[in-house]
């Protein structure tokens, strides 16, 4: 099983945090067990004891409602990727209104062909325009959809839609975990707010620490100037006022060309395995020494 944050969060256990009482604490325990739990027992037990403290903290109505079905989505989200966790994926983002005929589209089909055929899965929001297109190019088959419910706009496309690898989240925080949690790379194609909203996670999630560096790939028509001018900003406002430095522009490739697209994220696993931080040490694993 994958850790998104490579051991980064150190403050993470797997003891039982008791209740305060003893006999509250036999009781939960002897629930988890009558429910036939094999594995993270304690695990279990200890988000029973913080779903009764949450009664007795009286947290508002509201808000038990949005932790319930954050924690649904959660769960169903992981019984989904569940089978799966020996493959690598890559989440594809991009413009759900991008129409068949645009070069940007050809290209993200295109480029989820190439990856699935080299064995990878494909993660999108499981919308249309850029995600039907990369869903069209990888198959059902290879297919993941992390839809969102929205009042407009956004439905899942033909190719996911009744799909058990069909996922469909309430809250947009729930889905970026899941997004992040589960992918091996990230390719962005040209898109709106959702498509900054998922590269900035990614980028802000990497740079502090909080998720493993995976290769993240800003893809553009040919002779397009969409990531060309996110650069420019980037570096103008961001790094030109000392808000962020000049290495974190090594956290991202920005390219045109689909063969260098893949060839960027089969150089990054040629050798590379998985890293994980035990204590003040990084630990990496390689396939080859």
């Amino acid at each position: 099983m994958q850790d998104f944050t490579a051991g980064g969060i150190h403050a993470l256990h797997t003891s039982f945090a008791s209740s305060g009482d003893p006999e509250f604490d036999r009781r939960i325990q002897q629930l988890v067990s009558d429910w036939g739990v094999r594995e993270s027992n304690e695990l279990i037990a200890e988000m029973i004891v913080t779903a009764l403290r949450m009664g007795s903290d009286a947290v508002p109505v509201p808000d038990l409602k949005l932790i319930n079905r954050s924690l649904k989505e959660l769960r169903q989200a992981s019984k989904a990727f569940a089978p799966y966790q020996g493959i690598r994926k890559i989440a594809i983002f991009g413009s759900a209104r991008t129409g068949p005929s645009a070069e940007e589209f050809q290209a993200a089909e295109r480029f989820a062909k190439e990856m699935q055929q080299r064995g990878f899965m494909i993660i999108t929001g499981g919308g249309d325009g850029i995600m039907g297109a990369a869903q069209r190019g990888a198959g059902r088959q290879a297919s993941f959809g992390l839809n969102i419910r929205l009042p407009f706009e956004q439905k899942a496309n033909e190719i996911i839609d009744g799909d058990p690898k069909l996922v469909s989240f309430n809250y947009f925080f729930t889905r970026k975990v899941n997004f992040i949690k589960e992918t091996h790379a990230i390719a962005l194609f040209p898109g709106g707010f959702g498509t900054m909203d998922e590269g900035f996670e990614c980028l802000t999630l990497m740079q502090t620490g909080k998720a493993r560096i995976i290769p993240v790939i800003l893809v553009d028509r040919k002779g397009g100037t969409y990531w060309k001018s996110w650069t420019e900003f980037l570096r103008t406002h961001l790094l030109g006022q000392g808000l962020i430095s000049a290495d974190d522009f090594s956290l991202f490739r920005i390219t045109e060309e689909l063969e260098e697209a893949v060839g960027e994220v089969l150089q990054f696993y040629r050798n590379f395995h998985s890293y994980r931080w035990v204590g003040p040490d990084l630990v990496i694993r390689l396939h080859e020494q």
